[in-house]
């Protein structure tokens, strides 16, 4: 690609990457006046969960489609998706409907933040992503801080439909800019496609029973969603072994280097993500704080995560990834380790600082394994290998949150019980939900200590997570970046055909 092509191929994504991920937190801003004007409030938090369970699932397949058709279209059909969705919500005359428009949104979302990345490998080389990655986590790092005060302000001064409406516009103009700059060069038109159906469509329903079965951690209905999902998954490495083309190709697990980095995924996006959902809660209803100063909190991490992010990449370019990676996940295991050790005499400073030190560990930490990953592998592989990094770390993150929740509602029980009080006066849902108890609780010293102690118990959950994050990265092949050779390209099939006879061209 020309100079000039590149310069507006990265326009469209980063406008593509800033609006995406801001959708993520500029709705959260505007939901109280939603529900005020739609009703629903029972219904309410799956406005949240069906974006994040739709744009979850077809993470991996987007990637695995882009390998098969090329980035252009597939990033078409995600971002029409995306906006048809947003223009749809913006018109939801119910809580239903709302769901209902979120849920395509999120279908869309699924293809458009994981082809961000993607493209990013297509189009730069190793040194050219190390410098631009600066740019990406930048992107990131405003448009998540962004997001609620955009969204406080569309909601005051226009009406709330606009924070749905606000992403038409530049929607529109990323599109425009992917579609006329990006050449699908790793596409060989030549090869008519083949499509894994059978495995596209159990690993889409591993992953809804999975997200399902933890949403109803605990309950019956989950423990049968659980173990659906687990009996799906044992299906899907059944018939990814004897596919065709793979939408999941287990070839890649083989290598050293891709099986770590997803290891790593899982196991700090449970730490941070984990983390990152009960703070809050810890700072409000523990420490005392307002909502305003428990959202604050949060900044260090953000602050953390995207310059070391942009210090990390640059590094790269002198050292080798699996230091800065064994640094990053040091960093975010200790900082989760002071979490675990806090108690009602801690500080919110403090606080703060602890979490400054896991996000500049996950800054660290994250784009080392990105690069290495995307200079590693095939260019037919790049899409499938770039969006199971990100799919681990969802899951990852989705698996803290449900088990950490789960542990905080039984711990809190207890400690309750321990205390004298009466659990059953004591709702979890209105501490998390401040919707669910429009007049704020008195905590006493002793409702305090006791939600202290629980918390103590979900933090101590996110270290060891971090921890065995740290001993999966140590496994981590050494070298640097710079010095990994690309994979050369497997054949079509999966286990290989046997040699064609001698004579015969295979290929082009």
């Amino acid at each position: 690609m020309s100079r000039s092509r590149t310069i507006l191929a990265t326009i469209g994504i980063l406008v593509g990457l800033f609006m995406a991920s801001m959708e993520a937190t500029v709705v959260a801003t505007a939901m109280p006046t939603i529900v005020s004007q739609l009703g629903g409030l029972s219904i309410y938090s799956w406005v949240f969960s069906v974006y994040m369970l739709a744009s979850t699932t077809t993470v991996p397949l987007y990637g695995k489609l882009s390998d098969i058709y090329g980035r252009r279209p597939v990033y078409l059909a995600a971002m029409v998706l995306f906006l048809g969705g947003s223009v749809l919500c913006g018109m939801a005359q119910s809580m239903e409907q709302l769901i209902a428009f979120r849920a395509l949104q999120g279908l869309g979302a699924g293809g458009v933040l994981p082809l961000v990345f993607i493209i990013v490998g297509d189009i730069f080389s190793f040194e050219q992503r190390a410098r631009m990655q600066g740019f990406f986590s930048g992107v990131w790092g405003i448009s998540s801080i962004a997001g609620p005060l955009l969204g406080g302000f569309l909601v005051d001064q226009v009406s709330w439909p606009w924070v749905f409406y606000v992403n038409v516009l530049p929607g529109i103009i990323a599109t425009f800019l992917v579609w006329i700059t990006l050449e699908d060069r790793h596409v060989d038109r030549s090869v008519k496609p083949s499509i894994d159906y059978a495995g596209a469509v159990v690993m889409s329903a591993a992953v809804v029973s999975l997200l399902l079965g933890l949403s109803e951690l605990g309950t019956p209905l989950g423990w049968v969603l659980l173990v659906t999902a687990v009996a799906l998954l044992g299906l899907l490495l059944w018939l990814e072994m004897r596919a065709h083309n793979p939408v999941l190709p287990l070839r890649l697990f083989r290598e050293r280097l891709f099986a770590t980095a997803t290891g790593h995924g899982v196991l700090a996006g449970w730490a941070m993500f984990g983390s990152l959902s009960f703070v809050p809660l810890f700072v409000q209803a523990v420490l005392g704080t307002s909502a305003t100063e428990a959202g604050s909190t949060l900044m260090p991490l953000m602050l953390g995560w995207v310059g070391a992010s942009i210090i990390g990449s640059r590094l790269l370019l002198r050292m080798g990834y699996r230091t800065l990676a064994v640094f990053g996940m040091g960093l975010l295991t200790l900082g989760a380790f002071l979490m675990a050790v806090m108690g009602t005499g801690s500080s919110r400073p403090l606080i703060m600082l602890f979490l400054g030190m896991m996000g500049v560990g996950m800054g660290f930490s994250i784009p080392p394994f990105l690069i290495a990953v995307q200079s590693k592998v095939p260019k037919r592989d790049m899409g499938t290998a770039t969006s199971t990094l990100q799919f681990s770390r969802s899951i990852g993150g989705t698996l803290g949150v449900s088990v950490m929740g789960a542990v905080l509602s039984v711990r809190l029980a207890n400690a309750l019980i321990g205390a004298g009080l009466d659990p059953a006066v004591v709702s979890l849902n209105s501490l998390i939900d401040p919707l669910a108890a429009p007049t704020a609780t008195a905590f006493d010293a002793a409702l305090r200590t006791a939600l202290a102690t629980a918390m103590q118990g979900v933090f101590y959950i996110a270290f060891v997570a971090a921890a065995f994050g740290f001993l999966v990265t140590m496994l981590a092949p050494g070298g640097q970046i710079a010095q990994i050779k690309p994979d050369a390209a497997p054949a079509q099939s999966e286990p290989p055909l046997p040699a064609p006879p001698e004579g015969v061209r295979v290929g082009k």
